[in-house]
């Protein structure tokens, strides 16, 4: 049913729905039973760049077009619009909670809106390149249930300024600016207990190879205590459900796998 590349996967809850967004400015609910089409969404102007579940009816999609809108099934329009990037919105991310939802833009904002108000609860303005992606604490490993459920609910955002920043969002301030990349950071993750945090780098070139950096934080001490290079610039980084396993995917077509030991 895409008519384009497809930038972004979402499995809500449930894992009866399969969510997917596309450069041909659609996005598509799918039956993963039957693998068909449940709904296809027709809502931006431009490709559409990334998608996010609030619940098991409900989600989120962005686009080039600077617009999000939060979307039913159901629904052929959306039932409520989130507006006020300058730029292409490159990630969407929901809370744990599914009270907040968190956006970043090439306009160099972090924005996190409530889904009661158009106008967004904060606007975060600090890095001085477009924002790759961003990441709630609390999330666990790829949207689990967080191991320490005691530690306050933070947000990161990773840029193409080669820096990771940690938003207090209740606060609405910026807590730490992680700066130890010399390349643009385009993934990060935190530990399923919230108190580390993983990052990936480009990569720069070195003799004719690329070469990017994963990088482990320590949260509470604003630390960076472990890093490492890799052939090729770093596209995805990830914890598994226990936080003793980090995993990475580069250009070179590999994927590594890094034992992890809480200190």
């Amino acid at each position: 049913q895409h008519r384009g590349p497809i930038f972004s996967l979402k499995w809500n809850k449930n894992n009866n729905y399969l969510l997917s967004a596309s450069a041909d400015k659609t996005a598509i609910v799918w039956d993963t039973k039957t693998g068909t089409v449940k709904q296809q969404f027709v809502v931006h102007k431009a490709p559409t760049l990334d998608v996010d579940w609030k619940d098991d009816e409900t989600f989120c999609s962005c686009s080039t077009d600077k617009m999000i809108y939060l979307c039913r099934i159901g629904e052929s329009n959306p039932i409520w619009t989130f507006q006020g990037h300058e730029d292409e919105v490159n990630a969407i991310r929901w809370d744990p909670r599914g009270i907040y939802l968190a956006s970043c833009s090439d306009d160099c904002t972090v924005k996190v809106w409530k889904c009661d108000s158009s106008t967004c609860f904060r606007n975060f303005v600090g890095h001085s390149r477009e924002i790759f992606t961003i990441c709630w604490s609390g999330s666990g490993a790829r949207g689990g249930v967080s191991l320490n459920q005691d530690l306050p609910l933070h947000l990161a955002s990773a840029s193409m300024d080669a820096t990771v920043k940690i938003w207090d969002v209740e606060n609405g301030v910026c807590l730490y600016s992680l700066q130890k990349n010399i390349d643009p950071v385009y993934t990060i993750a935190f530990s399923p207990n919230g108190e580390y945090l993983i990052s990936g780098s480009c990569g720069t070139t070195e003799n004719d190879t690329e070469r990017g950096e994963l990088q482990i934080w320590s949260i509470k001490d604003k630390k960076l205590i472990k890093r490492y290079k890799g052939n090729g610039g770093i596209f995805e980084v990830c914890w598994n459900s226990t936080g003793q396993k980090i995993a990475a995917c580069f250009s070179n077509s590999t994927i590594a796998v890094i034992d992890f030991i809480f200190r």
